[in-house]
């Protein structure tokens, strides 16, 4: 079951990565201006250096992401947490855009975990500030559409003030609306300071807010989302003899939308793959180390029958260091896990963390609910 989970996850994977998705919306243009940021920025910025024989550029991607580029050059910054070098990146892509004259072609390369790694706090703000407002929105529960919201309101950079002639994006936001896709930094920003504070409002929160660029020049095109992968894995699926429904992109408490899939899986006949994707949350209370994936996977986990796998498209799901993790009807000390928010311990100690490493792009979370046996095959 888990040689099966593995290659429809890796199906949905081969659907997003730029090598296949990029190539085909690169401009006919000379000499381009390429600003890659995210998880995939790496892999963006190469199949860009492969089809431009000339360009230059800046890449910002996670610490511990390498990249063979030969003229783009490479910048590692924080994520989830923003650092120094999300600051100095930021800096330097709002540099090369700005100095940008009428006869230069600005490409921006955009992917999740954007928002983190180019950050320029705004008016009043401090990088400590800004650091410890990430923390606890993170920690809160709140939705990533609302994270961003307040991030776009929070910031130099985000929100529509980075100049871009086209804008290519993966996206890995649920609905793949380009204000919440790293935080819109080329795009019109349709939220208002007073929405940003009525989120601060509700988790408790408080920091100084500015308004975000209503207008902005430039195309943006989303060239792989989630429903890419979803539609991906569940030919995959069909392929391996099972009975693909598609759940669509869930949003929601990760332990809560575990157990509702569980309990959908146990009504389902035998030789179904329920598949789901978009980006869960996690309200933190406990100690331990985890994600949402592993959150999820822990809740639905226990159940004679089924077997499934969570895990992030990018490669790394939370604080966890792996991917996801497989579950199946084991079960034991599992509710104790999850009052800790210890996830990855549990599965690491049953030796069923899924660990892939950096996959080269980023479309959220990929899900997917084995019921019994296949059908055919």
């Amino acid at each position: 079951m888990r040689a099966h989970l593995t290659q429809m996850f890796q199906a949905g994977i081969a659907a997003c990565h730029p090598k296949r998705v990029l190539p085909g919306h690169l401009p006919k243009v000379r000499r381009p201006i390429v600003l890659a940021i995210g998880k995939a920025a790496g892999e963006m910025a190469a199949v860009a250096e492969a089809h431009y024989p000339d360009l230059t550029g800046l890449a910002v991607v996670p610490h511990g992401i390498a990249a063979a580029l030969r003229s783009i050059e490479l910048a590692p910054a924080g994520h989830p947490i923003p650092d120094e070098a999300s600051v100095v990146a930021a800096e330097r892509l709002l540099e090369l855009a700005g100095r940008a004259d009428a006869g230069d072609f600005v490409l921006v390369l955009l992917s999740g975990g954007a928002s983190a790694l180019a950050c320029l706090p705004g008016a009043g703000l401090t990088l400590a500030d800004k650091q410890a407002l990430t923390a606890a929105l993170l920690r809160s529960g709140a939705p990533i559409g609302e994270i961003n919201c307040v991030r776009r309101h929070l910031s130099r950079i985000k929100g529509g003030r980075l100049r871009a002639d086209l804008t290519l994006a993966i996206a890995d936001t649920v609905g793949a609306r380009p204000e919440d896709i790293g935080s819109g930094p080329t795009v019109a920003d349709p939220t208002t300071v007073a929405q940003a504070q009525a989120i601060l409002d509700r988790y408790g929160l408080a920091a100084p807010l500015t308004e975000s660029a209503k207008q902005a020049d430039g195309e943006f095109r989303i060239v792989a989302g989630p429903a890419d992968a979803l539609a991906a894995a569940a030919k995959a699926a069909e392929g391996l003899g099972y009975r693909p429904v598609v759940l669509g992109e869930v949003a929601g408490e990760a332990r809560e939308i575990g157990r509702a899939h569980a309990r959908l899986a146990r009504a389902s006949p035998p030789g179904t793959a329920l598949i789901s994707g978009g980006e869960l949350t996690v309200s933190v209370t406990g100690p331990g180390r985890g994600g949402p994936n592993l959150e999820y996977a822990l809740a639905a986990a226990g159940h004679e029958g089924i077997s499934g796998l969570a895990a992030d498209t990018d490669g790394l799901d939370g604080m966890s260091g792996a991917a996801g993790a497989f579950f199946d009807g084991e079960a034991e000390g599992a509710a104790a896990a999850l009052a800790a928010n210890d996830s990855a311990a549990w599965f690491a100690r049953r030796g069923a963390l899924f660990v892939t490493g950096p996959t080269g792009t980023n479309v959220s979370d990929l899900r997917i609910i084995l019921v019994g046996p296949r059908t055919v095959g």
